[in-house]
Parts: C-alpha cells; structure tokens; sequence
C-alpha cells in the first residue's frame, strides 16, 4: 500500500509538471468542473417522455458536444417534433436554470485547482457547449467568475466540440498560442478536438461517462480522476 502511494504521488507530479508547462488553461465546464450532467441526463428523460418517446443510449452522448441550437435541430429531426428550435432551447433553459442558478456544486477540489491556477498567474477560460444565460449564473454563485479571463460558447464559434474551434477562440481570447494552452474535457468529443487544434488534452473522470473511460485514457495527454492529483 506504502509503495502505491509513492507511485501514484510520482505519477501525479508528473502530470502537474506537464500541466505547468502551459500559460493557459481552458476548462470545459459541465462534467468537468460543475457536477452537471446528471442534471442534463434527468432534463433529457423529463422531456422526450412528456412527449411519449424513449430515451435512447445514445441521444445524450450525440447532443453533448453539440450548442444548444444545433442539438435543437437534431432532437427535432431525429424524433420528427413539430416545436422549433427556439421553442425546444426555452423549454431545456427553463428546466435548468434553477439548478444552474441555486443549486450544481463544483465537483470536489475544482474551486481549489482553479485557484491555484488564478494564483500563480496563469490566463483561465471556460469553452461550454451550454448556455451564457445559464452558465453565468453558475459561474458567479461558484466564485469562479472573477478568476476567469474569458467564458466562450458554442454560440461563438461555427462548430461544436468535435472540432477546435471553440478552444481556438478562447486561446485567442487569453492571447495565447494553442501550444501554450491545456484543455480539460469529460468527453472524447471535446479531447479529439481539443487536440485537432494542437492543445494539450487534459480528460477528466466523470460519472456520467465512466463507460468511455479507457479510450478517455487512451487519447488524453493527461487523464485524471479527481483535480485534487493536481493540487
């Protein structure tokens, strides 16, 4: 047991000196710092079965990377609704607001890290596929806010998160090259295209996800359990 300790102690402060390497750090935030996609799982179910459908394996995982708009769009297609786009992101905005607003912690040690992170000097962003209106609320309540350099959505930039996009605008934003910067993603959309643009991928354990862990341990540069193997 000693000598696993040690182990995994060596382990951990190589990945913090990888990590230290960078000058900015850009985080995704629901599953990765905010402990919010068991919100999004219950928001999927409460709304295909009002409208009599069932809630298939993948549905979650295909709409994840997706902005709210376009998941709208697949959603409507996939399931030959008659709503809108706007209609179908008022609804999902509705449901979860309250809980963005009032109620999702920070998954344990992510408010420490980030701190750390703020206090050594380091540019800080948050790349979403969520919301502004909702991730803001979150971001102030969670004292996360007043650390960050910049929040970039989805709505930002032309593709989600199986492309670079978003990370190249919130590099862009911290006045930073991509090469400078490490992402931290829960989904394998978000490190195959953080890598796309030269970034380096941090993957971060969720729940949620666990069935994707090993090809997250895989493709990730770093993959971590919990951000207290970065403190």
């Amino acid at each position: 047991m000693i000598v696993e300790r040690g182990v995994r102690k060596i382990l951990n402060m190589e990945k913090r000196q990888m990590i230290n390497k960078c000058k900015g750090n850009i985080f995704d935030l629901d599953g990765t710092l905010l402990d919010s996609m068991g919100l999004w799982q219950q928001i999927d179910v409460k709304f295909l079965t009002k409208r009599g459908l069932e809630v298939s394996a993948d549905y979650q995982r295909m709409i994840t990377p997706m902005g709210f708009f376009d998941a709208a769009v697949y959603t409507i297609e996939r399931f030959a609704l008659y709503e809108t786009p706007d209609e179908l992101i008022q609804e999902w905005i509705d449901m979860a607001y309250e809980a963005y607003s009032q109620m999702l912690l920070l998954k344990p040690y992510a408010y420490d890290y980030v701190k750390k992170l703020h206090q050594t000097g380091r540019k800080l962003a948050i790349a979403t596929s969520s919301e502004r209106y909702l991730v803001m609320s979150s971001l102030e309540r969670t004292r996360l806010l007043p650390m960050l350099d910049t929040v970039v959505t989805v709505k930002d930039v032309n593709r989600g998160k199986g492309f670079p996009d978003i990370y190249e605008k919130a590099a862009k934003d911290l006045g930073l090259e991509p090469e400078k910067c490490a992402v931290y993603e829960d989904i394998i959309e978000g490190i195959r295209g953080a890598q796309a643009g030269n970034f380096m991928s941090v993957g971060v354990y969720d729940s949620q996800y666990k069935g994707s862990y090993e090809i997250m341990k895989q493709e990730s540069d770093i993959y971590i359990y919990s951000f207290k193997e970065l403190l």
